[in-house]
């Protein structure tokens, strides 16, 4: 697919790259910029059995800011439409780490790429797994957008409960039906033993937290102590650290609690 903006500001375009040989699919947007100019980089991550549709706003806002943008589909971690590779039962954070590393890798080593300004943005369970991509992959992501992290992930393994999911956690199954979602136990062992805040906090780079202070999925106290976490390790020569609550706001924003959203986002991207 080859599309350009009908208000001419990007291209949009189908891309794919590999990962364990694996296929990973989504979609470049790509400014419509003066030849030979540096672009700076930006990736977006769906989040726990969603796909790239649900994140694409984000990528073009990015584009219309002048970003080279993406947004792609996990492997096996999409419900329906997704277009990657892979299983859902083969899917876990870390599995969706290595999925955003090569990404990063392809964005990275296309024309145009300013390879030293480098934005990872990520949604819910997206936004675990940028934040701990960021720390991985530090010296070449400049700057960190969660919106409404899935932080609570590793606390929902030890407890048993998952979204839909509930198990023993000491004695976890080989598969964990977890709605109309089926999850391999490498899902829930990959993070049981996890500190998240300890694993994320070593990013040293600009980060934005956005979180709904009425969120029932993830607990708005999770970005707070993702706040804190990140601030405790902070030198005067690292970036900035700043969360923005929108009152009322659940797990997902609506229309108009998004538009609050993108407004900070273009704030902390100018």
């Amino acid at each position: 697919m080859f599309n350009k903006n009908k208000n001419c500001s990007y291209l949009e375009t189908e891309f794919s790259c590999k990962r364990d040989g694996l296929t990973i699919r989504g979609t470049e947007y790509r400014p419509l910029s003066p030849q030979g100019e540096k672009l700076p980089i930006a990736i977006v991550s769906h989040g726990f059995m969603a796909f790239q549709d649900t994140v694409r706003h984000y990528a073009k806002a990015f584009a219309e800011m002048g970003y080279l943008s993406y947004c792609f589909d996990f492997s096996g971690g999409c419900v329906v439409k997704g277009k990657s590779d892979g299983k859902t039962t083969d899917m876990s954070v870390l599995t969706e780490v290595r999925d955003l590393e090569a990404v990063m890798e392809y964005a990275r080593s296309q024309d145009g790429a300013d390879t030293e300004k480098i934005t990872l943005m990520g949604c819910s369970q997206g936004g675990f797994v940028s934040a701990l991509a960021a720390v991985k992959l530090e010296n070449n992501v400049s700057e960190l957008v969660l919106f409404y992290p899935a932080l609570c992930i590793p606390d929902d393994a030890r407890a048993g409960r998952m979204m839909f999911a509930k198990f023993d956690p000491n004695n976890i199954p080989d598969i964990v039906k977890c709605g109309p979602m089926k999850l391999g136990r490498r899902y829930v062992e990959d993070v049981i033993g996890m500190d998240p805040f300890e694993e994320i906090s070593g990013f040293s780079g600009d980060v934005l937290i956005v979180h709904g202070s009425s969120d029932k999925i993830v607990d708005v106290s999770y970005s707070q102590r993702a706040y804190e976490s990140y601030r405790e390790k902070r030198t005067e020569a690292d970036g900035t650290v700043t969360l923005r609550i929108i009152e009322n706001a659940g797990h997902g924003f609506s229309k108009k609690e998004d538009e609050t959203a993108l407004e900070y986002l273009k704030n902390f991207a100018k």
